[in-house]
């Protein structure tokens, strides 16, 4: 049986991560088919890097999870100076490789053992572009190496150090369409074996989902749910500042409900409802319960919370200005998206007072999930570029 090994910047159970989830399903599912393991850190924090989990090596969910220690906490304040400096475009590689350590996390006995245990692994596969156990653990390893990006347009990826560092992989596996087609115009890397966009995950929903239970146990009705990082990052202030100003402008008992940690505040009042980390069952409850599902973030490379919402049949609504959403709804028929308050309140009113056509737009998402996001198809594909790569090497 071939041995793979997923690298990836944190790994575990205590991980709150789109990519580092996406991460562990992708492992327990080819972990069917090869000798799986995980390679990673101590960390669970992404903003601090600092050491958490004790063990060197544990077993989650039947797989290996090898750990290294974090060498160099992060000082959030110290990072963001020295990023706002480098990420202007004008320095030397050198010092956007000190940008890449300080990024983090920073564990060059990670990338020790990459090194020295190459010939163990028949493919390394790789996590998310943006961090160090990627950059450089990508330059021991290329020859048996996937990379899954999970890449959009932000600031970061026009750093020169990515220009020769997406030439490495042997095979690259995309979460969309969208993000192909961006790191293939950046990059000319159109040459590297991939899955032609169609990657992702597999979106599994509960059996007895309840809106009634949810309703019941929040004392909620009506209204659109967020979920995920509470964060200025992922458009949640001007989400606040849109459904302020909608409700100023329409009356109604319309909510907004939101659940995630919460890392900016949280306008105090009555419309706006933080429900704080929930369990999968409030969770998916929840979606159940909700008109519908609205996504503020301008960069995303997948978004499960979307496709859970198509897969429960709900609509959803995204911002435009995320080209990956944006191809979600287009593609399925199934969301509608907005660019600034206008849209964003004729959007809200349109799948308010269309009921209809909203049930429709459900149904739609439900076809669109059930042909590209099942766990057969995605694992049939990440698979094959394994064996191609294991072929070529």
């Amino acid at each position: 049986m071939k041995r793979i090994a997923f690298v990836v910047q944190r790994y575990g159970l205590e991980v709150n991560g789109g990519a580092e989830l996406q991460c562990r399903q992708l492992a327990e599912h080819m972990n069917k088919m090869y000798d799986t393991e995980i390679i990673t850190t101590k960390a669970i924090d992404y903003v601090t890097w600092r050491d958490e989990y004790l063990l060197d090596e544990e077993i989650i969910n039947n797989i290996l999870v090898r750990r290294f220690s974090v060498k160099e906490e992060r000082d959030n304040n110290s990072f963001n100076k020295l990023s706002a400096n480098v990420l202007k475009g004008n320095s030397s590689k050198q010092d956007e490789e000190h940008w890449m350590q300080k990024q983090g996390p920073y564990s060059p006995d990670l990338i020790e053992y990459l090194e020295s245990h190459k010939e163990d692994y028949d493919v390394f596969i790789f996590f998310t572009y943006l961090y160090y156990t990627t950059y450089f653990g990508l330059q021991k390893v290329f020859d048996k190496s996937i990379l899954i990006p999970t890449a959009h347009d932000e600031l970061p990826i026009y750093l020169k150090i990515f220009r020769d560092m997406f030439h490495l992989p042997r095979g690259i596996f995309y979460n969309t369409t969208e993000e192909k087609a961006f790191l293939e115009k950046k990059f000319h890397i159109e040459s590297i074996p991939n899955n032609n966009g169609y990657g992702g995950v597999g979106v599994e929903v509960p059996e007895n989902v309840s809106a009634e239970a949810f309703r019941k146990k929040y004392g909620l009705d009506k209204f659109i749910i967020y979920i995920g990082r509470i964060d200025e990052h992922k458009g949640c202030k001007d989400l606040f500042a849109y459904f302020n100003e909608y409700k100023k402008r329409n009356r109604g008992d319309l909510k907004l409900v939101l659940m995630g940690k919460e890392v900016i505040r949280v306008p105090e009042t009555k419309d706006i409802v933080s429900l704080g980390f929930v369990s999968d069952e409030d969770k998916f409850n929840g979606l159940a319960a909700c008109e519908f599902l609205v996504l503020p973030s301008q960069f995303e490379s997948l978004s499960m919370v979307v496709l859970e919402a198509m897969k429960i049949g709900k609509p959803v609504l995204v911002n435009g200005k995320c080209e990956v959403l944006k191809g979600h709804c287009t593609r399925s028929n199934a969301g509608l998206y907005y660019q600034n308050f206008y849209e964003f309140e004729g959007c809200v009113n349109y799948l308010l007072m269309h009921p209809k056509q909203c049930m429709e737009m459900g149904e739609n998402g439900q076809d669109y999930v059930e042909e590209n996001y099942q766990w057969d198809v995605i694992i049939k594909r990440l698979s094959k570029l394994v064996e191609k790569i294991c072929i070529r090497k």
